[in-house]
């Protein structure tokens, strides 16, 4: 496993992450943070875990409009920070799980119970032979339990078993990045450019005001 600099519980800097999205995205941008603050808070009292995920997925699923990087950033592959995301309302499905990742992270569910993955995506179903590259979130309630999946594609949370149309590649998260996606997998990847970027994010996201 490789490891991170991020804790295993993400806190934020509400008027530093107030500054950095306004600064870049102007005043207008204070409501959306504000109804992120408030999503963070609400999930955060909600005992049921069921129910914070779906919070979560349903706001970030309204709040940005899907749109590939090259049109969204003038970048071909960039990972936004969810200030960023929050900011722009625009995004791609790297920039949704993202942005769930970090939210449900600053309302105190544990880094363990959550994965970043790499899928290949089936496109019109699972009887079709046109795949594309794809990221989800997925979240573990324990570390035998079959995860669910939170997906742009969809409002609908599912078990990773009804997701056929869905082929894992690797997972990971601010502990570290595994071949496989179960949560007790303890053999890590090494391929470095993956997580270069990821690096990159993180660095990005403690500048932002994630702590």
């Amino acid at each position: 496993m490789l490891f991170f600099s991020l804790a295993s519980a993400v806190g934020f800097n509400a008027d530093k992450l107030l500054k950095t999205i306004t600064q870049r995205f102007g005043a207008t941008s204070e409501q959306k943070f504000r109804d992120w603050q408030k999503l963070v808070a609400d999930t955060a009292k909600i005992e049921d875990q069921d129910q914070q995920i779906k919070k979560v997925n349903e706001f970030w699923n309204r709040r940005i409009r899907f749109m590939e990087d090259k049109d969204a950033w003038g970048q071909d592959d960039y990972w936004a920070t969810p200030m960023e995301s929050l900011g722009h309302g625009k995004g791609d499905c790297e920039d949704f799980s993202i942005a769930k990742y970090f939210t449900l992270l600053s309302a105190g569910m544990d880094m363990s119970q959550l994965r970043l993955i790499y899928v290949k995506a089936k496109m019109g179903g699972p009887s079709s032979n046109i795949t594309q590259a794809h990221m989800v979130l997925a979240f573990y309630s324990d570390p035998e339990a079959e995860p669910q999946i939170l997906d742009n594609l969809l409002n609908d949370i599912h078990p990773a078993s009804r997701r056929q149309d869905l082929t894992p590649v690797f997972s990971f998260n601010s502990q570290g990045i595994w071949g496989g996606v179960s949560a007790r997998s303890t053999t890590g990847s090494t391929d470095t450019k993956r997580l270069s970027r990821w690096e990159d994010l993180l660095t990005r996201a403690r500048a932002e005001g994630f702590e």
